[in-house]
């Protein structure tokens, strides 16, 4: 049996109360059922299976359709979308589990193939970002990776009606019975290109300095947070992260910045997706813990940890939960595996985005190996 003990105590987390502090990342898998990108059963049943998490945050999931970046991914715009998600939660509460909702605009990140009359993503300003690709199918039906487009500028109005769309978006996810909601401000998407110094060339109160680049995902929060309480609110970042064009320069000061502004308003958790599996420069341990001193409560990291290294980061008081992507992705029963320091499954690359149970809900757990 497993010598883990922080692993497997309870954390209360604003309106929740887990029993173990191994989370599930969110972990985009393009199954959403069409049309419509509306959760189906099968999507039931692979979050149900992995309800022993401590707490599981949703794959991203866009507001709008202008959120979208990749093809089959689920939204929470329209009613279709939010009974399909409540049948989601359903099966993890059966299953003794618990789950918020991340929330997600893509920006920039984003192809016309999958926008509404193919009109232009959008963004803080009018830079395209480089090296960077979405998933889209082709007028001939083809499954294809294409690059993004260059976006176009939003204007303060439609800023506006973004930050409807978030609190809209977490009032639906309350009525579908998450228990939290996640703000999606990581891995260069929408909220994450504002707080950019490179994404964001504005010069008007969104642009330019740091409280400026951090108004819009402030207002976000403090909208979200009216609509449906701060206790059940959580917000992720990504500081030094290099994913979708996103410039290490200026990163971690705004992070630090962020997490202060987020600590004055008592949300549920602060959730740091860390930058090496992008190839951005790892944190170290001193930045971890200038984290934990900026925001004092629930703090949750997430990126490359195994269970010794997540034990050791509670343990020493960095970190009060650990979530995991791609352990949990091919280990259903993670937690148990964990205690019992059992062999873990390899995930299977060439199944993460798009097809059915293939590599979605056939990886065994202990139970049913019989080990």
């Amino acid at each position: 049996m497993s010598s883990l003990t922080y692993l497997f105590l309870p954390l209360t987390v604003g309106a929740v109360t887990t029993p173990n502090r191994i989370w599930m990342a969110p972990l985009t898998r393009s199954r959403a059922g069409q049309p419509g990108d509306v959760p189906t059963e099968l999507n039931a049943r692979y979050y149900a299976q992995r309800a022993s998490a401590g707490f599981i945050v949703s794959e991203a999931t866009q507001i709008s359709r202008e959120g979208q970046g990749y093809a089959w991914t689920p939204g929470i715009y329209t009613d279709a979308q939010e009974a399909g998600w409540r049948r989601v939660v359903e099966a993890v509460h059966s299953a003794g589990g618990r789950m918020g909702l991340q929330l997600w605009h893509v920006g920039r990140v984003s192809h016309h193939l999958l926008q509404e009359g193919g009109q232009q993503p959008v963004a803080p300003s009018a830079v395209r970002a480089e090296k960077t690709e979405c998933f889209v199918v082709l007028p001939d039906g083809t499954p294809a990776q294409v690059p993004v487009d260059l976006p176009r500028e939003l204007s303060q109005r439609e800023i506006r009606r973004i930050i409807g769309e978030y609190a809209d978006s977490a009032v639906r996810a309350r009525r579908a019975g998450f228990d939290l909601v996640e703000i999606h401000s990581a891995n260069g998407y929408l909220l994450n290109q504002f707080l950019d110094l490179q994404a964001n060339q504005r010069r008007d109160e969104y642009g330019g300095s740091l409280p400026n680049r951090a108004r819009f995902l402030l207002e976000v929060v403090d909208a979200v947070t009216q609509a449906i309480g701060r206790e059940r609110v959580g917000v992720r970042l990504s500081p030094k992260g290099v994913f979708s064009d996103m410039t290490v320069e200026g990163s971690w000061e705004t992070a630090l910045y962020v997490a202060a502004e987020l600590d004055k308003r008592k949300i549920a958790y602060l959730h740091i997706a860390e930058p090496d599996w992008a190839g951005g420069p790892p944190l170290t341990e001193e930045e971890r813990r200038s984290l934990r001193h900026a925001f004092a409560p629930v703090l949750v990291f997430c990126g490359g940890y195994d269970a010794t290294r997540a034990e050791a980061a509670i343990a020493a008081g960095v970190a009060d939960a650990i979530a995991f992507g791609k352990l949990f992705l091919a280990n259903p029963d993670l937690p148990e595996r964990f205690r019992r320091q059992a062999p873990l499954n390899a995930p299977d690359p060439s199944t993460f985005y798009g097809g059915g149970e293939k590599g979605y809900t056939d990886y065994p757990s202990l139970q049913t190996t019989g080990a």
